[in-house]
């Protein structure tokens, strides 16, 4: 009896004892493979923290104002800013941190840099140069430096002179529009089948206005290109892809303002006066006065029916959606 009593009396010590030291073991192990997990978890981050900081240099961008130096000095005569200063607004209100260089490609001494590939990209300001104009000396240098942004893979961005460039230089046409002058507003500019699926338009309506000024017109696009945007004028942005570059480009300028835009009614004030536009000085004088008007108060009602103008042309994030796209597109989603 006192041996079989005994037996169970070590059995149940057994079984007792064997419980509390697997429950304690289990309890060991779930504590301990807890702070492995927590450990390995954190050494990521502890990675991340001790890892040295790269300081951050800002883009550059170099911006190519076209225009002569005579006629920078007449349209600051009729206070319109000049145009690497808007391009240089526009880059500033969408890209803060961007740097960026003039080149006055046109003046006597204009020398094209060797070497681009340093640069986030190239922006073409319009100009009053005429690119089929054989006799005019300073054309070959802007087909050089286009050429030059195409073959060292150099991403451009431009407005109306610039589209005409990149076009030429990359073996299309460009002739004098048959309609003549298109200046103000370029009326119900439509996207192609191309235009509504490309980056460049992404936000924008397929159908929109825009500010334009300009006389001539792209007649054949380069083998390699896309036709993006249309209108009763003609080609209205393209994408032209040339040796190891592209180049993004509208015949409309993404960068004008309103009062830009009515200031430069008044400089072209004697030629729009020869080719019909009005019928007298003080006429003119009244139309870019209520376009002054407009952009002082650009929520008037009254002024923006009067003048057919909408959130298209009137919005600037709208306006501009084009360039954004192109930075976003062309110049930070590939690390310029």
């Amino acid at each position: 009896v006192a041996c079989g009593s005994l037996r169970a009396s070590l059995d149940q010590l057994t079984t007792v004892a064997c419980g509390s030291l697997r429950a304690s073991l289990d309890q060991l192990t779930t504590v301990a493979c807890g702070s492995l997990r927590a450990s390995l978890a954190f050494f990521p981050l502890l990675q991340v923290a001790l890892r040295p900081k790269r300081t951050l240099q800002p883009v550059k961008f170099l911006i190519v104002d076209g225009y002569p130096c005579e006629s920078r000095e007449e349209l600051a005569a009729s206070g319109v800013d000049a145009a690497h200063a808007m391009f240089t607004q526009m880059l500033q209100a969408v890209l803060p941190s961007a740097d960026s260089e003039v080149l006055f490609l046109s003046d006597p001494g204009a020398a094209i840099p060797d070497d681009l590939t340093g640069l986030a990209g190239v922006l073409w300001t319009g100009c009053n140069l005429t690119i089929h104009d054989p006799s005019d000396q300073r054309v070959p240098a802007h087909l050089a430096l286009a050429r030059k942004s195409f073959e060292q893979g150099v991403p451009s961005f431009g407005s109306c002179w610039a589209l005409q460039v990149a076009t030429v230089a990359a073996g299309g046409e460009v002739k004098a529009n048959p309609r003549g002058r298109e200046i103000g507003v370029s009326r119900k500019i439509r996207l192609t089948p191309q235009g509504i699926e490309h980056p460049m338009f992404a936000g924008k309506p397929p159908v929109f206005d825009a500010f334009t000024s300009h006389l001539d017109e792209v007649t054949r696009l380069p083998s390699d290109s896309d036709l993006l945007a249309v209108s009763d004028y003609g080609i209205q942005a393209a994408v032209i892809r040339h040796g190891r570059g592209s180049f993004w480009a509208t015949q409309y300028h993404s960068e004008y303002t309103l009062l830009a835009m009515s200031r430069l009614f008044r400089a072209r004030t004697p030629a729009l006066l020869r080719e019909g536009f009005f019928a007298t000085p003080e006429e003119a004088d009244a139309f870019a006065g209520r376009w002054e008007a407009l952009a002082a108060a650009p929520h008037d009602r009254a002024l923006r029916f009067q003048l057919g103008l909408d959130d298209d042309v009137l919005d600037p994030g709208l306006a501009r959606r084009e360039f954004a796209n192109w930075l976003r597109h062309e110049v930070t989603e590939r690390g310029g």
